[in-house]
């Protein structure tokens, strides 16, 4: 590993960065001078619960007491600068300012932890969307160095995807997961001084780690993933999946009815926020960008629907996992979803691509993008494929230790191993 410059605080970016970019420093007052956000938080007008929906019944969107109590935890009790304390001591902190090919310049925030271990693996954490690098934060100690000495271990990179918590926002349009893919790889590559390395997404961080295995095939020697949202199969593309999709009353097990039942769940009355952020985020961003409460209220429903959050999650977590978006005033991640999902799908094109480096998939029963095994072969040379009957999209937080056995479980499998011996063989 190349990298060689002292990590920095997280309170020097925002001293740092109007040398790369002024919005980032801007919308960071909030968290330097948090005035403004405490006021928001004290003058919040909230809906009322119309009472034939009970407590539990989530279908209208988020329950304003569950709403309530959090914006009483963040007005009252969290303590950014015991986060922030947490987060430089969980984490090594950089700045790095990339020109990135077919687009221009970048700047980045990237998390590095270094294993002590001469044969560690160097792994790219690509994170997603309500999330942000804190997805990480559970996993990246076991990861980079293990209490057991037997155990692999990684040099584990966790950058921020531009305009998600300390990367600043790209000025100009065009930063979509094609975009981010050759960010990450120059990071890798170019300032880290990897020659190849192994990959690991979710949500947005699985379509930027799959479009970095399309563009860099050759530097790309495993992808794990936790969300693989690829189309169903045709009678054409993949016959006997296709077959067995039509006989899936009798042929499915019981994983998979509660897959594919929880994704035309999220198709049918869970995807609205989509559709309005992959076409217009910046009107959206006028409300989230302004009102904390509105972001939180947008985020809090998305932590219930897609995981076992009030299990796994404390409201410290919650309000951090916010704040990474409210830094930046929300709308950057929201334009993140048009770039994606817009003319040029992105997004679904790298899942209509077939990869051939060895693909790991973990999949947790309340993960909104499911799909049986035999549909996921179509587009990736599936290794290593683990079904949970429990958690979901936010599992390196939700279940860190499991996320943790299945990450040393599949990079030290035979089949990465080769991948690997090949790469390192022929340079």
């Amino acid at each position: 590993m190349g990298l060689d410059w002292p990590a920095i605080k997280l309170s020097q970016i925002f001293a740092l960065v109007p040398d790369f970019c002024r919005p980032l420093y801007e919308w960071g007052s909030f968290l330097v001078k948090p005035t403004s956000t405490q006021q928001k938080l004290q003058l919040a007008r909230y809906p009322f619960e119309q009472s034939d929906f009970g407590p539990d019944d989530w279908s209208q969107g988020a329950k304003v007491d569950k709403v309530k109590q959090l914006v009483q935890y963040w007005r009252d009790e969290y303590d950014w600068e015991k986060q922030e304390k947490f987060l430089n001591a969980t984490f090594n902190h950089y700045l790095v300012k990339l020109q990135v090919p077919g687009y221009g310049p970048l700047v980045l925030h990237f998390t590095h932890a270094k294993s002590s271990s001469a044969n560690a693996t160097p792994l790219l954490f690509s994170h997603g969307w309500p999330g942000s690098f804190v997805e990480a934060s559970k996993v990246v100690t076991q990861l980079s160095n293990p209490k057991n000495p037997t155990d692999p271990s990684f040099h584990v990179v966790a950058p921020s995807i531009p305009g998600f918590g300390f990367s600043p926002a790209p000025t100009k349009s065009g930063v979509g997961p094609e975009v981010t893919a050759r960010a990450f790889t120059i990071l890798m590559t170019d300032i880290l001084g990897n020659k190849w390395f192994v990959t690991q997404g979710d949500d947005f961080g699985s379509f930027i780690t799959r479009s970095i295995a399309i563009q860099f095939p050759d530097v790309v020697r495993a992808q794990h993933l936790n969300m693989f949202p690829v189309p169903p199969p045709t009678l054409f593309s993949a016959p006997l999946a296709y077959l067995r999709w039509c006989l899936s009353k009798v042929l499915y097990s019981d994983f998979e009815h509660e897959a594919l039942r929880v994704r035309r769940n999220f198709e049918i009355d869970q995807s609205g926020y989509l559709e309005q952020q992959k076409t217009r985020p910046q009107t959206l961003g006028f409300a989230l960008g302004d009102s904390p409460v509105g972001l939180l209220g947008w985020f809090v429903e998305k932590f219930h629907d897609w995981g076992h959050v009030d299990e796994a999650f404390d409201p410290e977590l919650v309000i951090t996992l916010v704040v990474m978006h409210w830094i930046q005033g929300a709308t950057p991640a929201l334009r993140f979803y048009r770039e994606a999902f817009g003319a040029r799908r992105e997004a679904e094109k790298t899942f209509e691509t077939y990869v051939s480096c060895p693909t790991g998939v973990s999949m947790y029963t309340k993960e909104q993008l499911h799909c049986p095994q035999d549909w996921a072969q179509q587009a990736a040379n599936i290794k290593y494929w683990k079904e949970y009957g429990v958690r979901g999209h936010f599992s390196s937080l939700e279940c860190p230790e499991v996320f943790i056995q299945d990450m040393r479980t599949f990079f030290a499998s035979d089949s990465v191993k080769r991948s690997i011996r090949n790469v390192a063989g022929g340079l």
